[in-house]
Formats: structure tokens, sequence, C-alpha cells
């Protein structure tokens, strides 16, 4: 029995050991405040006996949520604890109750923990604990009913790994007979420990969850855990059908299957189980009709069978389910009828094959939520009884062939609606301009409706509390309203690109003190003029280019403006010098001010910018020697100064760059030799343009070292001397004309060429694959060993050459689709929109909790698996329009930008090269 307050003193020894607890632990929010006093059972997280005064519960849990924690981008900001567990805690020897969870612990789970023998429930979730092995001691703990080890993976921004504790043998769990709730879920058990065994000997067991361990299924068909009711096997790359031992936990309520590429036919047994409340097979490679059995389950309250390939007509009888409130059939490839289960709270049916009108019966739908139809090809016109649904949250008609007008009608009783998406559909609003809607929305999105301009839609002026709001393309030809500044203050992500929107661009100001992420402000490919007056504050993406903008750079405010990642000012009028303030940008990982008329010397302290991954500063004026402090841009993926006035030699420095893969320095006044090291140390180059300059001198022999390169480009410098023989072997070069160039030189008249390239003004130049063969080999080269060709696609690199505005864009052809954040999906946990360098940081963690988490070997790495898992994360909630995604195209996207990673990238080729059947 716990004690209050006023009923119990605490023991002397107990408290003294309690203070040399919170002795190793920084407490930088305070949450240990009231450890100090006399009486530490009133401390909070304490709990005393109340007839003897001894600790019996420390709880230490922080207020830190697991929304929180899913980005694992800001955790210097997190309330938690963090340091060591002093071993005096072992001191406190009649604990019942320990939580050290969502905390930052350093180290090993320590040992001591298993000397608890009243221990009743020990919660370790998330607590930071990253390092060794689980510590068989805890099988001491004879006393204990819960154990929650899930763990949290700890990123290491320096070694670019996870770190998690492993399970290399679970025998010790065997011991804790009383045990009623186990979670080990994301502890690395693997394919080899035998953890069904030592599970199998807890009959009490009423909860077990075993998610991402990465562990074998075993074929078995019987089970002593018969009592369970709760049962997590989600992501463990099962590549199978649904285990038959399933069939003996006929009391199981709740089924977690999830990402685990299951096949095969859902089993007649899960028909037959009366009790089970929630079922999750989704992101796995179901490919049959969905199954009439499912209708049986008449205490089912929540089915997820999204991202699969389910095929044909949703069972109508699915609508006797009465108690289901949850449905999510995502990403299939059904069609026919909507299931009208009158009940449902939340229905995601996007991404399938679902056609015809909406029906005007989900208007009955009274107790809906969340409602997703985007990515389907329904068409005519939304029904006005969509708008009697009081209490709908979120409504998505997004990617569709909708038409018509939506009006005040279709928004009656709307009052709870806070995220409405309507994109690339043919509809029309007709509102009155008076017209004041019952909802406050937080996310608006109708991008490429081409019939919502071309004014801005008045009642927007209303809507104050917007986190998002995109109206790119959508035929708006108007000025920025006065009102628009009082809609921002919420706003993390604002997109009026490809208008035709005029006038001065306003100076936009966002209040991002309580959010996680700063904002992302698109108004690209319009026509704003006059002069900038300052950089909006508290952006972390700008994207102004390709407008009618003039004046000088603006400057930059040191403190609002720091977090700015991405710049974008291209295609406008900009004049006069680049602002040294510029420098102040510490955070800045893209620099786009090409295509303006900007003059005067760059300024040296660029060089400051370390983070800088593209600068492109093509097409302008700007005139001097190319500064050395450049080459402390050793992150640089993309670097473009052509058709300036550049002069003098290229620094030294600049061979620092050896992540660089475009090298765009053409039509300019350089000279010199080629500098040799460009060959030396520049070996990531696909893309090499020297043209029209004033460079003298051979072909530098280490040359033959590029064997990543795609386009080099020489011509109208002056280079003598002969093509090295060598360039035989550059096997990563596009074989067309036009992939070499070394045009209006002055070569040697009879010399070898063994690649092809645009030889106007070199008659000379002579040797396969070109027509005209050579008299003899009189070359002084060595030929340099064969390299593997490379096989990415040769069209992406040359956009690459075109600016480093690419960064900004997934690549299809000759379009730019332009990355949208997160469409919310009503069956998954809401979150908030992130920008676009986030979803690249969480693409390459996926991969590398795959890979380095689980311990699994890149032969035991279900592909197919983690394919899906990659274009549900970042391609399926970032883009919801696309319908079809090209993996190449992705591969196109992570090369240029923060996918640093080289041996991640590797392995996402593999996926590329290994999967089947996607």
């Amino acid at each position: 029995m716990t004690a209050t307050s006023s009923n119990v003193t605490c023991i002397e020894g107990e408290r003294r050991s309690l203070l040399a607890i919170k002795h190793k632990i920084t407490d930088r929010f305070n949450l240990l405040s009231t450890w100090s006093g006399v009486e530490c059972c009133e401390w909070r997280g304490i709990g005393c006996d109340s007839r003897n005064g001894h600790v019996v519960k420390l709880d230490l849990r922080s207020p830190v949520s697991l929304e929180d924690l899913r980005s694992l981008v800001s955790w210097e900001d997190e309330k938690w604890l963090e340091g060591e567990l002093s071993p005096w805690l072992q001191n406190l020897k009649h604990l019942r109750y320990l939580d050290l969870s969502m905390n930052n612990f350093y180290g090993k789970i320590p040992e001591f923990l298993g000397s608890f023998e009243s221990l009743e429930y020990l919660n370790l979730s998330r607590s930071g604990f990253s390092e060794g092995v689980v510590p068989h001691h805890l099988g001491n703990l004879s006393s204990l009913q819960v154990l929650d080890l899930r763990n949290v993976f700890i990123f290491d921004d320096v070694l670019g790994a996870y770190f998690a504790p492993i399970v290399d043998d679970l025998r010790w769990v065997s011991s804790l007979s009383s045990l009623r709730y186990l979670d080990l879920s994301g502890i690395t058990i693997g394919k080899h420990a035998d953890w069904f065994h030592p599970v199998n000997m807890l009959p009490s067991l009423l909860t077990l969850n075993l998610a991402s361990t990465c562990i074998t299924i075993p074929s078995t068909q019987f089970v002593n855990f018969t009592s369970l009711n709760s049962l997590n096997l989600a992501d463990n790359g099962m590549n199978s059908t649904i285990p038959l031992w399933l069939s003996n936990l006929t009391s199981l309520m709740h089924l977690n299957l999830y990402w685990n590429s299951l096949h095969g036919k859902i089993p007649d047994f899960l028909g037959t189980f009366s009790t089970l409340a929630s079922i999750d097979l989704s992101d796995n490679s179901f490919d049959t009709s969905m199954p009439d059995l499912l209708c049986n389950l008449s205490s089912l309250v929540r089915l997820d069978l999204s991202i699969n390939n389910f095929y044909g007509s949703v069972p109508s009888n699915l609508g006797l389910l009465s108690r289901l409130e949850y449905l999510n059939l995502r990403y299939n490839q059904l069609s026919g009828n909507i299931p009208m289960v009158s009940n449902l709270v939340c229905l995601d049916i996007s991404g399938n094959m679902f056609s015809g009108p909406i029906p005007a019966s989900l208007g009955l739908f009274s107790r809906l939520e969340d409602l997703s139809l985007y990515d389907n090809q329904f068409g005519g016109n939304i029904p006005s009884s969509l708008g009697q649904l009081s209490k709908l949250k979120n409504l998505d008609l997004s990617r569709n062939s909708l038409v018509g007008v939506l009006s005040e009608t279709h928004f009656t009783n709307l009052k709870n609606l806070i995220h409405l998406d309507m994109s690339w559909n043919s509809l029309a609003l007709n509102f009155s301009s008076r017209w004041t809607p019952p909802f406050q929305l937080q996310k608006f999105s109708a991008s490429s409706c081409s019939n919502i301009g071309p004014y801005f839609p008045n009642w927007l002026h209303t809507q104050t509390h917007l986190q998002r709001l995109d109206l790119s393309n959508s035929s708006i030809r108007d000025t920025i309203p006065q009102w628009f500044e009082s809609i921002l203050s919420h706003i993390l992500y604002l997109d009026l690109s490809n208008n035709q929107i005029g006038g001065k661009m306003p100076l936009f100001h966002f209040d991002t003190s309580n959010r996680i992420w700063d904002s992302t402000l698109k108004m690209n490919s319009n026509k704003f003029e006059g002069s900038l007056a300052a950089f909006p504050s508290n952006v972390k993406l700008l994207d102004l280019s390709d407008n009618l903008l003039s004046g000088e750079v603006p400057q930059t405010d040191g403190t609002m403006n720091l977090t700015l990642e991405t710049v974008n000012l291209s295609k406008n009028r900009f004049t006069g010098n680049i602002p040294e303030d510029l420098c102040n940008l510490s955070n800045i990982t893209v620099l786009d001010l090409s295509q303006n008329k900007l003059s005067g010397r760059l300024p040296e302290c660029l060089g400051n910018l370390i983070y800088l991954e593209a600068m492109d500063l093509s097409n302008n004026t700007i005139i001097g020697v190319v500064p050395s402090s450049l080459g402390s841009f050793t992150q640089l993926l993309t670097l473009h100064l052509h058709n300036n006035r550049f002069e003098g030699n290229l620094p030294l420095s600049l061979q620092n760059l050896t992540s660089l893969v475009t090298m765009d320095i053409g039509y300019n006044f350089l000279m010199g030799d080629i500098p040799f090291w460009i060959g030396r140390n520049l070996i990531n180059l696909r893309i090499l343009n020297l043209q029209s300059n004033k460079f003298t001198g051979k072909i530098p022999l280490q040359f033959c070292q590029l064997n990543a390169l795609h386009h080099l480009n020489l011509a109208q410098n002056n280079i003598i001397g002969t093509i090295p023989p060598c360039f035989a072997n550059l096997s990563g070069m596009i074989t067309d004309e036009g992939s070499i160039n070394y045009s209006i030189n002055n070569y040697e008249e009879n010399m070898l060429a063994s690649t092809k390239g645009n030889q106007l003004g070199n008659d000379g130049l002579c040797g396969p694959p070109l027509s005209r063969s050579c008299k003899g080999d009189n070359s002084s080269y060595d030929h340099v060993g064969k390299v593997e060709a490379q096989d990415e696609d040769e069209d992406f690199w040359l956009y690459i050459g075109m600016g480093a505005a690419v960064v900004f864009a997934v690549v299809r052809g000759r379009q730019a689709v332009f990355v949208e954040p997160l469409s919310l999906s009503c069956c998954r946990r809401s979150v908030v929109v992130e920008p676009l360098s986030y979803a690249i940081i969480r693409i390459e963690r996926l991969i590398q909790f795959v890979v380095v988490i689980s311990v699994c070997t890149v032969e035991t790495i279900d592909w197919r698996k983690l394919w899906n898992r990659l274009l549900w994360e970042v391609i399926y909630q970032q883009h919801p329009y696309i319908t079809t995604v090209d993996p190449d195209l992705i591969l196109k996207y992570l090369r240029i930008s923060h996918f640093h990673n080289f041996l991640v990238f590797r392995l996402f080729k593999h996926i590329h090269t290994s999967r089947e059947n996607i």
C-alpha cells in the first residue's frame, strides 16, 4: 500500500540514496525540483509504504510524449532526465514499482536492476539505454508482472548509425512466472535466438509485444500462452503465410502483424475469434480478394488492411459489423461500392480504384471524424450530404476527377473540420463574400484546382489557426490581400507557387516559438515585383524563384534568420553585390541565386557556410577570383558558377570538395593549367564543365580516375596535346555524342580518342568509337583499369547540371513535382507536417533502422518490404497525388539531397536492383 503525504515519515538512508541518484542526473527542466527537504515521500515520483515508510515506488518517467519522439530531430529540447543511473538505486530494496521511461540515460541497462525481489512493475521503455546486452539478471525478478523494455533508437550524428540494446539469450524470461505483460519491441533479438520456448513457459501472459525484434516465427502448431489477449509481431520480416499456431489464441482481442511480407490468404480460423477487437495486417503482400470471414468478427472495432494487394469489391456484409469504428483499406486495388458501415469513426479507402460519384449515403455516417478518399477515380459532383457530418475533422478528396462547385451547403454543419484537401480536382468555390465558416481549419489544400482563382478565397481571413495552406497552381491572378498576414500566426507550410500573383512581396514573420518545425514558404513562379525588404523570419525553406523581384539581395537578421536552410532566389532581377551578412546563415544547405543580375566579388566569408550542399550562382555578372574559402564546403554536392566573370586560377582549396557531384564553372575567364587535383580528389564527380574559359596545358592524367564521370565539357579553351587513351575505361560516361566536348582547342592532329564526344574544330580527333580511325597510337599515357559501369539514370545527371534548384524537386522527365508535406491519415496518429529536409532524414534513418538496428544482414532483409515502407513513409504520405512511383525517381531525389551516407545509398541501390514484382 502506497502512502499519502500526511501519514508516513521518510527513512533517512533511502532519502540519501535518492539524493545520490539525483546527483548523477542532469535535470535541465527541473523535473526533480521537489527533491529537497526531509520528507522524501512527498517528492515528485516517490511513493512510500504507509505502514513502514519504505520507498516502494519510483516514477521518473518524463513528460515527453511518444508524439514528441517521433521525429528524432530535436531531442536537445525535450523535457527529460539525462545522465547515469546511480547504483545507489539498489539501496531502495523494497521497490515494487520502477519507471524510468521516456528519458535519456547513458550506457547499458544496469545489472543491479535484477536485485529487487519485490519488484512488480519495471518500465525502461525509451529510457535511452542504448548499449550492450539486456542483462540476464532481470530473470531474478520473480515477482514481476509488467516488464516494458520498448526501445528508443539513438541516432549518432557523428557515427551515422543507430544504437540499441540486443538480446543474446532470452531464457531468463522463463523465470518470470508471474509475468502478465511483456514488451521487448525494438530490442534486437535476432533470427538465431530462441524466443518462443521461454515465452511459451509464461501461462499467465496477457500481452506480448515483439514488434521490430528481427525474430524468426516458429512453424509449431501449439502454444501454451493461450490466455494471451494482445499480440504484436509487427515488422519482423516473416515472409510467410499467417502462422497456424495463432489459431490456439482464441482469447485474442488485439492482433498486429503489420509490415511482415505476409502473403497467401487470410486463414479461416481468424473468422472464429469472437473477441477480436482490432486487426492490423497492413503493409504486407496479400494478393487476394477481401475475405468474407472478416464479416463474422462481431467484436471488431478496428480493421487495417492498408498497403496490400487486395482486389475486387469490399464485402457488403462488412456493414454488419456494428462495432467497427476504424476501417483502413488504403493503397490496395479495391473497387466497387464503398462499404456502408454506419458506426465508422474513420474511413480511409485512399489509393484504390473506386469510381463513379461519391455516394450521398456517406452523409448518414453520423460518427465519422475522418474521411479519406484521395487517389481514386471518383467523378461528378460532391454530394451536399457530406455537410451533415457534424463530427468530421479530416476530409481528403484530393487526386480524383471531381468537378462542380462547392457551396456553403457542403459545409453547413462541419463545425469540427480541421483538415480539408481538395487538391488535383476540377472544383470551384462559391461562397458569399460575407460567409463565415463554422470551422477553424489547420490545413487547407486546393493545389492544382484550376477553378479556385482568380481571387484569393475571402473566407480564408477567418481561419486563424492554419498550419498548412497550399493554393499552388490554382489560377490565382490576385495580389496578396491585406488580411493575409493575420492568418499566419500558426503557419508551418505556405505554398502559393505557380500562380500569377502580383504586387509587392509582403514581409512575412512566422511565430515558431512553440513548434518543433520551422516554416516552409514557397512563392515561386508568380509575378511578385519590387524589392525584398528582408528575409522572412523563422523560415526553414524559402523559395521565391521565378518572379520579378528586383533591388539588392536583402540583409539578414542574425537571430531571426538562423533557421534558414534552403534559399532559392533564382530567376529574378536582383542586382548589386551578394551581401556579406548572408554569411550569417550558418545552417544553410541550399543557396540558389542564379539567373539574376548580381555583380561584384564573392564575399570571402561565404566559406563560413560549412553545411552547404548545393550552391548555384550561375548566370550573373560576378567578378574576381573564386574565393579560396569555398574549399570549406566539404559537404557540397553541386557547385554552379557558370556564365559569370570569374578570373584567375582555381584555388587549390577546392580540392577539399570531395563530395562534389557537379562542378560547372564554364563561361568565365578562368585560366592556368587544368588542375590535376580535380581528378585526384573529386572522385565523385558526375558532371564537369570547364567550357569557354582560358585553361591551358594538357588534360591531366588524373582525370582517368574519375570513374563516375558522366559528362565532361572542355570546349573553347586553349588545351593542347592528346586526349588520354585511358578515357576509354571511363565507363560511367554516357554513350552519346554530347557526353564529352573537346571542341575548339589545340589538340595534336593524330591523337587517340576512345570516347564519344563533340570534336568540332578538332579534325584530328580519331579513334573508336568515332568513324575516323587513327593511324597509330603514339600516346605516352598509361591505361588505367576498367571500372564497373554506373547505372544511375543519365537524364538525372543532365538535369542536375541545370542548377541547384533541382534539390527542391523530384524529377520525372522535364517536370519537377515539388515536395508536399504529409497528408494526414485518419487511421494513423496525426503528425505535424515536416519540411523536405526532414523527409530525407526520415528515409535515411528508416533504412538504417532496418539494416543496423535489427542486426539483420543485407542478405536477410526483405527488400520488397523495405521498398513498400519507403513508398508509404516518403512518397504516399508526402505526395498523395502520385499513383505510380518510379524507383529511379527516388534514387535521383536522394542522391542530390541530404542523403550523404554512402553506405545507406548503396543499400538503397541494392533495394532497387534486388526488388522483385514491385
